[in-house]
């Protein structure tokens, strides 16, 4: 996986009214999860800011990144769990990172690359990407920039299913009926279809 540096800085002040003041200084309110848990037992945010220059990088990108956070000058390993955007204008109002190490297990979404030329494309028809990530989960050592899936033997009218796939070294969190991309006929398949028959 990809890797980016970002710093911030412990806070102190939470709520509605101390976010709202951050944002208006280009800064975004943050929490990191990590294995520190509270009396409830679920897992105890580190509560911090970071310069939504720094996010953006990030977040605006088709690429998953482990975040070198560097907290008050303290180093967390972590990737990005959620981002909360406004409704309407769509600027970043919080973001939730989840920290990591090198034994621990992640499960994130991972772009998809098709690979070759589909034999159902050749024939005419018309090649459809329905999802653009699946979820995998390994360490985070272990996980690629990118899954690449071959397409070049698939036929018109066939589909790949994400049950049909396998990655070394990861678990795929997906479920297996999920269609990942399939060869739709088109008007001209469909007539050159029709002008074999006939002349058979």
């Amino acid at each position: 996986m990809k890797e980016i540096n970002v710093s911030g800085q412990t806070r102190t002040a939470t709520g509605k009214k101390a976010s709202k003041l951050l944002r208006k200084e280009g800064m975004v309110p943050c929490n990191l999860y990590g294995e520190k848990k509270g009396e409830n037992g679920l897992p105890e945010a580190l509560a911090f800011q970071a310069s939504f220059a720094e996010l953006r990088k990030a977040i605006y990108t088709p690429h998953v990144y482990v975040v070198n956070l560097n907290i008050d000058g303290k180093e967390h390993k972590a990737i990005m769990k959620e981002l909360q955007f406004h409704p309407t204008t769509d600027a970043l109002l919080h973001a939730d990172f989840y920290e990591v190490n090198e034994t621990k297990d992640i499960t994130v979404g991972i772009p998809v690359n098709l690979t070759g030329h589909a034999q159902g494309v050749r024939d005419g028809g018309r090649l459809n990407l329905s999802i653009r990530k699946i979820d995998v989960t390994a360490p985070y050592k272990n996980i690629p920039e990118k899954l690449d899936i071959d397409v070049t033997n698939l036929q018109l009218g066939k589909a790949i299913k994400v049950g049909t796939l396998n990655f070394e070294g990861l678990k795929i969190a997906t479920s297996p009926e999920v269609v990942v991309c399939s060869v739709k006929a088109t008007r001209a398949s469909r007539s050159a279809a029709a002008a074999a028959e006939a002349a058979e």
